[in-house]
């Protein structure tokens, strides 16, 4: 067993979160498995004030949780707290937590997949713990062989087990999304994986596409189409997947070459690529919820808390938050944190406790490592949720 260290760092975000009335996280739903991890409580000094535009002021703090991890992207929690983590380049499912010492939580080597073949951003990507995995321990994942990407299924230890093939392979653009939803049903993001486009519009396609599927891999009941799997089109590049407490979907979209993404899924909606990239005219596409310049965002990872949805940013380097109101807009301007802090961040995910986790990507070729990297950190929000004193 290989333990990792985690230290407190300091963070200052530009503003709270969203309106006084809307920073009280508090616990995670009922629904919500796991319980929090026994993890270290960040120093005295490892917070700052951050100011609202109402007035009020709240606590931020952030703890690096692991390092030394090698391109680190998808992640999701067991029922005991432990989080799986996938590393795409080298094919190794982790397991971080729940145990833990005077230093931080252990990252142990669950498994390493034979069946991985990992170029440009292909490689092992999104995993997905089933609802049931109290009885079925069953864990999904979605991952690149040579000639395409796929979604399988396996025991820790044991077998993998294809559900889905021939979803289009590219070197730069393979979507890898992948999480279960409050409907029950398995989602997947893809990407697009030409030049010009061609498959996000195309309905027989499954690139440049949100999947909804049974977890045998097939069409789910109730999609736009009844043979299909196509939940919705028109994506680029999809590697995030979120759902708010009204069972409102988000995703990002990235790589694209003016803007990145976030949108609100609905069913059988087109999303615009390569018709549109960013917010467009055209009626029959739908615009993002929000986007900014591809320089200051493409962005991966979703995570939502409350009324706040999260998203981690490859070339920005930095995390957005955005409150959401009730219908699904935008309130105020989004803001920022841990802007150039820790370099490109990826994945990030909502934890059983309340609290964020998001992964670095600096290991890749895009990427400048530091001695750490890359590495995993939590965000703690003092006036709800996790580390609340």
């Amino acid at each position: 067993m290989r333990s990792r260290r985690a230290r407190a760092v300091s963070v200052t975000l530009a503003a709270v979160l969203g309106l006084a009335s809307a920073c009280s996280f508090g616990p995670p739903d009922p629904d919500q498995q796991g319980a929090p991890p026994n993890l270290p409580k960040p120093s005295a000094d490892a917070s700052d004030e951050a100011q609202s535009p109402s007035g009020g002021s709240q606590e931020v703090a952030v703890t690096v949780l692991a390092k030394g991890l090698d391109v680190p992207w998808g992640m999701a929690f067991l029922p005991d707290g432990s989080a799986l983590v996938t590393e795409r380049d080298t094919a190794r499912i982790l397991k971080v937590g729940p145990e833990s010492d005077a230093e931080g939580l252990t990252v142990t080597e669950a498994q390493r997949l034979a069946d991985v073949r990992a170029t440009g951003d292909g490689g092992l990507l999104g995993i997905a713990i089933s609802p049931k995995y109290e009885t079925d321990k069953t864990v999904y994942v979605y991952y690149s062989t040579a000639k395409d990407n796929r979604v399988g299924k396996l025991v820790l230890g044991g077998k993998l087990t294809p559900i889905l093939t021939g979803i289009p392979r590219s070197t730069g653009v393979n979507g890898g999304a992948l999480a279960f939803g409050p409907d029950g049903q398995l989602y997947a993001g893809t990407g697009d994986g030409t030049p010009t486009g061609t498959q996000a519009q195309n309905p027989k396609s499954l690139g440049g596409k949100i999947l909804r599927m049974t977890t045998a891999g097939k069409p789910a009941p109730g999609n736009p189409a009844k043979d299909s799997l196509v939940w919705s089109s028109g994506h680029h590049n999809v590697q995030g997947l979120a759902w708010d407490k009204t069972k409102r979907l988000y995703a990002s979209d990235s790589g694209q070459k003016k803007s990145g993404e976030l949108n609100v899924i609905a069913k059988g909606k087109n999303y615009g690529w390569p018709k549109a990239d960013g917010p467009g005219s055209d009626t029959k596409l739908t615009n993002p919820m929000f986007s900014w310049p591809v320089k200051d965002s493409d962005c991966s990872g979703v995570a939502v808390l409350e009324q706040m949805v999260a998203t981690a940013c490859l070339q920005g380097k930095r995390v957005y938050l955005l409150n959401v109101t009730e219908n699904g807009t935008v309130l105020g301007t989004p803001q920022e944190a841990l802007v150039g802090e820790y370099g490109r961040l990826r994945s990030i995910v909502a934890a059983p406790d309340g609290s964020l986790w998001a992964g670095t990507s600096n290991q890749e070729q895009a990427g400048t490592p530091g001695p750490d990297d890359d590495r995993i950190v939590r965000l703690v929000f003092s006036d709800g949720g996790a580390g609340r004193s």
